[in-house]
């Protein structure tokens, strides 16, 4: 089934489900008001919610609306955790090397992860807002909604807690990473606000594109209308959705409505002239991967960061080119100026 969360009904909004070509949708109170009152008893309500899913699409069910993903908060318009990994080798290697830093070896066996702000998210039609000599990049990446998962949970108890994906756009502040890793205690100010895709689907919304708990299917990234990547989000990923949760519980319980990210998707690829797509390659999901091929290879970048008016957008279609989660579309805006009192 899909899930999305409309801005109504207050700070968290409403639950409704959604037809699976994303058409039309109905909101569920006699259900649950919101996604988080519905993964906190998901046992009983999750099949509630497939029954009505199940006659939505068969057009059984009354009092639905068309649905505007722009009218969307994200799935979960805040969540009690946001914890965004970076299962993707070849991405950190590249971001890494940008910054004059080598790959540890321990990065092959223990999952990088850093703890997010979920306080509030941004919906996937709502900007991004940022001043240019930030350097603000896009992230494109996959996420997934997990149940309660007890502390010291192997990795096959946290595979049977996932229970909802997402496609996410992580947005990073290039600029001010280096002096806020500088410090030696993560991000902060460079992790602004994560856009989520409008709907949330369960894995088996998936069919045989989901197994190993990764998704085996293209994430698909548009800048400015061009296409800019589609790497295929189940390869070159070291660690999966599991291994990335029960990396997490190892030392303490995670609760129901967390949210697991798999950092930015990233294929292995050759340099700078195989890799775009349009020179035969899968292109990326993050400007910085293109920016060190760049460097690599010319000796600086040559493609900015996000500015003012740039508008991205992100998606996934399955095999019969049916899209997924619907898109997040965002442009680029600069903050608004403050009073002075």
């Amino acid at each position: 089934m899909k899930l999305a969360t409309l801005k109504a009904g207050g700070r968290d909004g409403t639950l409704v489900v959604v037809s699976r070509d994303l058409a039309r949708c109905r909101a569920v109170p006699e259900i649950a008001a919101t996604l988080q009152e519905a993964l906190d008893d998901w046992a009983r309500r999750a099949p509630q919610l497939e029954d009505v899913s199940q006659k939505l699409n068969s057009g059984e069910v009354e009092g639905t609306l068309a649905f505007d993903p722009g009218r969307c908060h994200a799935p979960l318009p805040r969540a009690f955790q946001w914890i965004d990994g970076s299962a993707y080798l070849n991405h950190v290697e590249l971001v890494r090397r940008a910054r004059g830093a080598e790959l540890p070896a321990s990065f092959q066996t223990d999952p990088l992860m850093y703890q997010g702000g979920s306080d509030g998210f941004l919906g996937p039609c709502d900007d991004i807002v940022g001043e240019p000599d930030w350097g603000i990049d896009l992230e494109a990446e996959i996420a997934a909604i997990v149940g309660d998962i007890p502390m010291g949970a192997t990795v096959a108890e946290a595979a049977a807690e996932i229970r909802l994906l997402m496609v996410v756009n992580d947005v990073s502040l290039r600029n001010l990473i280096p002096a806020e890793l500088a410090k030696g205690f993560g991000f902060v100010q460079s992790k602004p606000a994560s856009a989520f895709s409008p709907v949330a689907l369960t894995p088996d919304e998936l069919g045989t594109a989901w197994r190993d708990t990764r998704v085996h299917l293209p994430l698909r990234v548009f800048l400015n209308d061009e296409p800019f990547g589609r790497p295929n989000a189940g390869v070159d990923a070291t660690f999966d959705f599991a291994q990335l949760a029960a990396h997490v519980a190892r030392t303490r319980a995670i609760g129901a409505g967390s949210i697991v990210g798999t950092g930015t998707v990233s294929n292995k690829q050759g340099g700078l002239w195989g890799s775009s797509i349009a020179n035969g390659g899968v292109g990326y999901c993050c400007l910085v991967e293109l920016r060190t091929y760049e460097t690599i290879e010319q000796g600086q970048p040559a493609t900015p960061y996000l500015q003012p008016g740039d508008r991205v957008r992100i998606e996934m279609l399955d095999d019969a080119g049916t899209n997924l989660f619907g898109s997040i579309d965002q442009k680029v805006s600069a903050p608004s100026p403050r009073s002075v009192i």
